[in-house]
């Protein structure tokens, strides 16, 4: 049973969260939000400062043998914590993902490599090519009024990308730019232009590869 102290401990971070958001959050309240109670003989904040500080020893090498060193610390909470160390890990690295070429690019859309219907995707970078986002523009086959520079261009603007790289799959599995792939590409490049977005390439990809429309000297 959690002592009046131990409720306390854990409550405040809580009730501060609720009140201010979690960007007020010190980083010992967030691990307290997360253990959620102490144990025996230590309370929820002593133990999250503990835990703490094997994050400022060493956090990229912190393991769940680390955690359990902690005296007291049990299995159950070591496992929450290194949970949500790996979790934030994992999306750490999407986040900071870099587009250096066309084979980068093949494979962020690897699942989308199998779809029986043409999807028209947008790739947007910031300044040094780190992915921001991967977006859906359009579902059906490619044509100028489907994917319209607005809708393409409006993600980059909001996010203030400095880039894009537009994608689509050819369900036929021929890796041959049409008509009309070109002459979206070019009309992307010239709104690009307009609003200082650089398209930087348009891939046409299928299950077994892809083509570049920049290293076909189509851009």
């Amino acid at each position: 049973m959690k002592t009046i102290s131990q409720l306390e401990s854990f409550d405040k971070p809580r009730e501060k969260l609720l009140n201010k958001g979690v960007q007020h959050l010190k980083d010992y309240e967030l691990v307290a939000i997360v253990l959620g109670s102490g144990i025996k003989g230590k309370d929820v904040i002593k133990l999250s400062k503990e835990i703490v500080k094997l994050f400022e020893d060493d956090f990229n090498s912190l393991d769940l043998q680390k955690l359990l060193s902690i005296h007291g610390l049990g299995v159950a909470k070591a496992s929450q914590v290194i949970s949500a160390v790996e979790l934030s890990r994992r999306y750490l690295i999407k986040q900071n993902k870099k587009i250096t070429d066309a084979s980068d690019v093949y494979e962020e859309l690897k699942k989308y490599r199998d779809k029986r219907q043409e999807y028209f995707l947008s790739l947007y970078l910031d300044g040094a090519n780190h992915l921001c986002e991967t977006r859906v523009i359009t579902i059906g086959t490619l044509n100028q009024s489907l994917v319209h520079p607005r809708e393409v261009f409006a993600p980059a603007i909001e996010q203030r990308c400095a880039s894009i790289i537009v994608a689509h799959n050819h369900p036929s599995g021929v890796l041959i730019p049409s008509k009309e792939d070109i002459e979206v590409t070019k009309r992307l490049q010239e709104s690009g232009k307009i609003l200082g977005i650089e398209l930087l390439d348009h891939l046409i990809f299928t299950k077994n590869g892809y083509v570049s429309l920049r290293d076909e000297n189509y851009m």
